[in-house]
């Protein structure tokens, strides 16, 4: 049964109305010498905007979309979530902490079957995931609560493969987070002297293992043969392979780091994953979590050549894909998000559009929808995919902005759509890289993409709405207490790969000026972005929305 929305007693009403996500483009008084890219870039079309549109700040970080405290940083899923649910849902990594505080994670069925199953056949017990405390994927102290719980649990042998951030965190830590782990590991082993640890591969985050909406299945691959079949580059220690790779490319990144394998002193690898062992992979967030979990569930697999398929017992810490069932054991409940937008939307009769380029193309579909795969009526909703190009994004700051301008206006002069949705990926994308000018280089080059869409809007009566889902390019230096940028022992600016802590701006741009912002709603954040949109559209917002961010007509 659809759900039904009522109309409200609004004079004015949107004809059609498109959303633009500018990925990473958060709101901040810094100067551009604190690495404020956006302060620092061109902008002649969106600046305009912001400044003389009716526009407001929107809380995109912390609470306000989810997460565990105002001291976390807010991400492309939990924006999204909370800017198609209208309603803010406690999101993964706040989820894992209660469960794991409660000790109901390890009280579950799932968990008492993997630890059974290694300690009926003495078997090893795998975890793979990002070793940092980043908190938008994993963090490490759910790491470090399931090794000490394993522990417990008379588990033997227990191998760890370490996913390398640089990315939500500063770009060159993982030594500090591989040496906290090697201590834990070492407190441990004087506590339960029967458990033999160590960590078995590595690798960056971006160069195996984890990628997302298919864009890459060799990354998948390189961490298959390094994590299962531990083939690879070998190092008798994750420190010496991290010092040896910067030492060999001074400019090398974390998430950037090439694949290895530690071995003992046998020279024989120290974790290769084989028959019935179990396996958990840690991380909570969805999106670049899936494939992996595929590569170990699916007997007709066809993305890669996995040579061996061992018959372990897999978990992941979340259901990262609810209606596709993936992976099918898990350890702790994703949130349950109903009634989207689009949900109602579609129950009102509405044609909707989705939009982007394959790196953000699950954020405006699969976690707009709230972690749902596919649409709610393929006849009234259609997405286009724009594939992405598989190089590191600073090399082309541009990315696919035009080609997703070139699809975008061609709908709009169409006019067979009542509701727009689109993501740009450029600030966000191009801002993970940590290199300043091309990331000022790309939004640069989206402003001027920008235009061609204000230009189709206005040809259209299209009501704009331009906003983010969290800052990056907005802080892209390393910043002290006071603000002050933090520098290398040569003097230049460390970057700052990781999103921002930073509110969003929402703009209006309405062709026929019908249409302004109040400021009655106190902290207004993403979720508030939903009802927006219905009063633009003459509906009410429905029962458990967070308000409408308009003025009364």
């Amino acid at each position: 049964m659809s759900l039904q929305l009522k109309p409200n007693n609004r004079s004015n009403k949107a004809n059609r109305i498109l959303l633009v996500i500018l990925d990473g483009v958060g709101e901040t008084n810094l100067p551009e010498t604190s690495g404020n890219a956006i302060a620092k870039a061109n902008l002649p079309n969106l600046k305009p905007i912001w400044n003389n549109s009716p526009s407001i700040l929107l809380q995109a970080h912390g609470t306000a979309v989810g997460m565990p405290s105002d001291e976390d940083m807010g991400n492309s899923e939990v924006g999204h979530n909370a800017l198609g649910a209208g309603r803010v849902f406690d999101q993964g990594a706040k989820l894992v902490n209660e469960s794991i505080a409660k000790g109901q994670i390890f009280q579950g069925d799932v968990w008492k079957n993997l630890i059974s199953n290694c300690n009926q056949h003495s078997s090893t017990l795998h975890f793979i995931g990002l070793i940092s405390d980043g908190n938008v994927h994993s963090h490490i102290d759910h790491l470090e609560s399931m090794l000490e719980a394993a522990c417990k649990s008379h588990i033997t042998r227990i191998r760890i493969h370490a996913l390398l951030d640089g990315r939500d965190v500063p770009e060159k830590s993982a030594l500090i987070y591989i040496k906290r782990l090697e201590d834990f590991l070492s407190k441990l082993r004087l506590t339960y002297p029967q458990s033999n640890l160590a960590i078995a591969s590595g690798g960056g985050r971006m160069s195996i293992t984890m990628d997302r909406y298919e864009a890459d299945w060799s990354m998948v691959k390189r961490g298959w043969d390094h994590h299962v079949l531990a083939r690879g580059r070998s190092f008798p220690s994750t420190e010496q392979a991290i010092e040896t790779l910067y030492k060999e490319d001074p400019k090398a990144i974390d998430q950037y780091l090439p694949p290895f394998v530690l071995s003992g002193t046998d020279g024989k690898p120290l974790g290769e994953i084989i028959d019935n062992d179990s396996v958990i992979f840690f991380n909570f967030r969805g999106d670049r979590s899936i494939e992996i979990s595929r590569a170990f569930t699916e007997e007709n697999f066809t993305y890669f050549n996995r040579e061996r398929f061992p018959k372990v017992k897999f978990a992941g810490m979340m259901q990262y894909d609810g209606d596709l069932k993936i992976p099918k054991d898990y350890l702790v409940p994703p949130p349950t998000i109903d009634k989207t937008i689009s949900e109602y939307l579609v129950g009102a009769k509405m044609k909707q559009y989705a939009l982007s380029e394959t790196q953000k193309f699950g954020h405006v579909t699969f976690f707009w929808n709230g972690n749902r795969s596919g649409a709610f009526d393929q006849n009234l909703e259609t997405y286009e995919e724009i594939p992405s190009d598989i190089i590191p994004f600073d090399q082309k700051p541009e990315m696919k902005a035009s080609e997703i301008t070139d699809a975008l206006v061609k709908t709009l002069i169409e006019k067979d759509f009542d509701f727009l949705r689109v993501n740009y990926a450029n600030g966000d994308m191009v801002g993970h890289t940590g290199n300043l000018d091309a990331t000022v280089k790309g939004l640069e080059f989206l402003d001027n993409c920008i235009k061609r869409v204000i230009d189709a809007c206005y040809k259209t009566d299209t009501t704009l709405l331009i906003t983010a889902d969290h800052g990056n390019a907005d802080e892209m230096y390393q910043l002290d207490k006071k603000g002050n940028v933090l520098k290398s022992e040569n003097g230049n600016p460390i970057s700052k790969t990781s999103h921002t802590l930073n509110p969003v701006r929402l703009s209006l741009v309405d062709p026929k000026n019908r249409f302004a912002f109040a400021t009655i709603v106190s902290q207004p954040g993403l979720g508030n972005v939903a009802a927006t949109i219905l009063d633009l559209f003459g509906f009410e917002p429905p029962e458990g929305y967070l308000p409408s961010l308009l003025q009364e007509s």
